[in-house]
């Protein structure tokens, strides 16, 4: 019980992987489903690989930190500077996800405008629940971690 929400947290991370994958293979109707941004769009209609590149590195970052979650919930082996690791992707996503919360009612950034305020507030919301879930699972497990 105590490793449920690491466990799930990996899963978490593993899926929001998956789907970058997927928004890659979607190209621009995808970058923009999913709140990439206009610019990201454009540049894939025009073949640039610079969105596929930004894009696959955040999944490679996700499936990490899915490893590194599983790893806290000792479904894989122990990962070096485990504890460090949970502690600061925990911090990420909870970060994000309260930013995310705040961000589009007080920023005038043109980053943070090219997005909707539907996109910042349920990408936010999914970032606080695997943040949460990272909290809880590594508070549990930190005693043997």
């Amino acid at each position: 019980m105590n490793m449920d929400y690491l466990f799930f947290a990996g899963c978490f991370s593993f899926l929001a992987a998956a789907l970058h994958i997927g928004v890659i293979i979607g190209g621009p109707r995808w970058y923009r489903l999913f709140g990439a941004g206009e610019t990201m769009a454009q540049m894939a209609e025009r073949g640039s690989p610079k969105p596929a590149i930004i894009t696959f590195c955040i999944a490679v970052v996700l499936v990490v930190w899915g490893v590194y979650a599983w790893s806290g919930a000792g479904i894989l082996p122990g990962m070096p500077l485990l504890k460090l690791a949970l502690v600061g992707i925990t911090t990420v996503y909870l970060a994000r996800g309260l930013g995310g919360l705040i961000a589009p009612f007080i920023s005038d950034h043109p980053h943070i405008l090219q997005n909707s305020t539907g996109f910042w507030l349920w990408s936010s919301a999914v970032c606080l629940v695997i943040g949460v879930c990272h909290l809880i699972g590594t508070v549990n497990a930190w005693p043997v971690l």
